[in-house]
């Protein structure tokens, strides 16, 4: 068996408020209540210990999509975890039906290893005055025949699906979602308020990523936005890279919603953890300058080349929100949202031992998963 790991002299952030100078107890693959006589001490003092990120929606990262081959997909999965994401949704984009099913019976296996916490389809069931970065030939309507096809072809690993849900079988498809305990997001969307609180009733418990790829808060139509925002039983995904969301826009979330439901998520893509360059988002060509991804055509915004890593330190630093709201944020919110809470999200016993090692400065120095460093300890 191998040592029993003690993370000593850290601030430690748990569910409960910060401990100063506190410690974390490793043993095989969780974290333990008590340690061994022959532990392992590492003195992490003068660090943060946060547990590890959970990405609810992320596309690619690291040269490589959820879009391709398994290979591919674990090479995304690798990269996001040294970033700090240890629990993480792959997201697929808009593509043909047949090509979508066949994908999620691909991710299907990986979630069944454990080397992602399932799947989340973002389109085709989508507005085409919402599209984003979704090829406009190949969107549908929610047809919930259609919506439990890729449902059934994720063999039970199916997550999230996002749904402009007032297009013609999207409430029957929220309802459908529901009832197989999928989670049906609210996305990509023209739909108004009224609309907007319909399909929440219906079932509907996620914006994706809310303000983008739907209608500005308006004072007499205030659209899905303030239906998103004022429901108790929503969470609403972030996106905190600077250039999808005002910061102004990021506070009223925080205000309006509370830190209890919001999720930071990257809707990363392929440039992620790389840089600039030409890449591919689906059917759709995308070109990363100093770091912002957009269509080659058209020009819309196709998702990001974010790290929760780099959103961690920027709304810590930036954006000025407590520790302890970005660590729910990033953590503990989507880890419960997924059904996870039990496993993974904070740093209380009993759960697995990932967790994110960070300096004063809020930048990454050590990630752990599983109970093994992915990022080996920095602390010269």
């Amino acid at each position: 068996m191998p040592p029993t790991k003690v993370l000593a002299g850290a601030s430690v952030v748990l569910p409960t408020g910060t401990v100063p100078d506190g410690r974390v107890i490793v043993e095989g693959t969780t974290i333990t209540a008590g340690a061994r006589p022959d532990a392992e001490v590492v003195d992490v003092s003068g660090h943060w210990l946060v547990p590890g990120f959970v990405d609810l929606h992320n596309h690619g990262g690291g040269g490589a999509s959820f879009s391709g081959s398994a290979d591919d997909a674990l090479k995304a999965v690798r990269t996001h975890r040294r970033h700090g994401t240890t629990t993480l949704v792959a997201s697929t984009v808009t593509g043909e039906m047949d090509f979508l099913a066949r994908q999620a019976g691909l991710l299907s296996e990986l979630a069944e290893q454990g080397d992602i916490a399932g799947i989340h389809f973002e389109g085709p069931f989508i507005s085409p005055c919402r599209k984003g970065a979704h090829s406009a030939a190949l969107l549908r309507d929610p047809d919930p025949a259609e919506v439990r096809k890729l449902v059934d072809a994720a063999r039970g690993q199916a997550r999230m699906v996002t749904l402009a849900t007032e297009l013609p079988g999207g409430i029957d498809s929220v309802r459908l979602l529901a009832e197989h305990g999928v989670i049906a997001a609210v996305g990509h969307t023209d739909a108004t308020y009224e609309q907007t609180v319909e399909a929440i009733d219906a079932g509907a418990t996620v914006a994706t990523h809310l303000f983008n790829a739907m209608p500005v808060l308006g004072h007499r139509s205030p659209g899905p936005i303030a239906a998103l925002l004022q429901d108790e039983r929503v969470t609403v995904e972030l996106i905190n890279d600077g250039t999808h969301l005002h910061p102004a826009a990021l506070e009223l979330a925080f205000r309006h919603a509370g830190a209890g439901r919001v999720a930071f998520i990257t809707d990363a893509m392929d440039a992620a953890g790389i840089g600039d360059g030409r890449y591919m988002l689906g059917p759709l060509e995308v070109e990363v300058r100093e770091g912002v991804a957009r269509l080659v055509e058209g020009g819309s915004i196709a998702g990001s080349t974010l790290t929760q890593d780099r959103a961690f330190k920027r709304a810590v630093t930036i954006d000025r929100l407590p520790v302890e709201d970005v660590v729910a944020a990033l953590s503990a919110n989507p880890a419960r949202l997924l059904g996870l809470a039990d496993r993974v999200g904070s740093l209380e016993p009993g759960r697995y031992a990932d967790l994110v090692l960070l300096d004063e400065e809020f930048d990454l120095k050590g990630v752990m998963h599983r109970g093994e460093w992915v990022v080996d300890p920095q602390l010269g």
